[in-house]
């Protein structure tokens, strides 16, 4: 009798308590894992926007630099035009520039604004198609001022992104000193880039971005030596 008994109590199997424990550990192991790999995803996602912006502006400001190099100055064909190739009016920089990939294709007016896009300040470039006669060149000189104002379908299609902005100033070095683009001192409007030597840019970038605060980039006119 005895024997039965104890065999009995070997071969009881879990009681409902013990199993109700057990799931319970299990789910809570469980969830704790998700959160683990949930906290992992997204911290590689944020690492690769971060990343992402990174390049994006590193990409933009090298743009930037690009275009100031290839502007039309004095000694180019374009200047028998007698056309601005350099203008700040405070909301747009439009410069006239060679074409980069084909020198003989002609023209293009490429422009830099800030303006709000899905309710975020963005900086943005927008660029003409080729353009080979002065006609041409007054139409898209005024569509790049239009474009930064309210944009169209199409010049929405021409513009691209670079970061997150706040604000953002323009300064010109000529004479041996900084000043206001639009002010007289500083003024291109004549036409005249041969006698600047420098442009700063500054941008305040939006907080919660890889890269936050002000920078200042200088584009030095090519052939001019010495820090400004």
């Amino acid at each position: 009798m005895s024997d039965c008994r104890s065999r009995r109590g070997r071969l009881r199997g879990f009681t409902l308590i013990e199993l109700l424990v057990a799931v319970g550990l299990m789910a809570l192991m469980a969830a704790l894992s998700w959160r683990g790999l949930d906290g992992m995803t997204r911290s590689q996602a944020q690492m690769r926007q971060y990343a992402d912006d990174v390049l994006a502006l590193q990409s933009g400001l090298g743009q930037w630099g690009a275009d100031l190099d290839a502007m039309v100055t004095a000694p180019d064909a374009a200047a028998s035009y007698k056309f601005v190739t350099l203008d700040w009016d405070g909301r747009v920089l439009r410069i006239l520039r060679r074409d980069a990939a084909n020198a003989g294709a002609g023209l293009r007016v490429v422009a830099w604004s800030r303006r709000v896009v899905d309710g975020a300040g963005q900086w943005l470039r927008w660029q003409s198609p080729p353009l080979q006669t002065r006609a041409e060149l007054q139409v898209a000189w005024q569509r790049a001022a239009q474009w930064a104002q309210s944009p169209g379908a199409d010049d929405a299609q021409r513009e691209v992104r670079v970061a997150a902005l706040d604000q953002w100033q323009i300064f010109y070095y000529r004479k041996d000193a900084w000043s206001n683009p639009m002010s007289s001192a500083g003024a291109a409007n004549d036409g005249q880039t041969d006698t600047l030597d420098a442009v700063r840019l500054v941008l305040t970038l939006t907080p919660g971005q890889a890269i936050s605060g002000t920078i200042t980039r200088d584009w030095l006119r090519p052939g001019v030596g010495g820090g400004k």
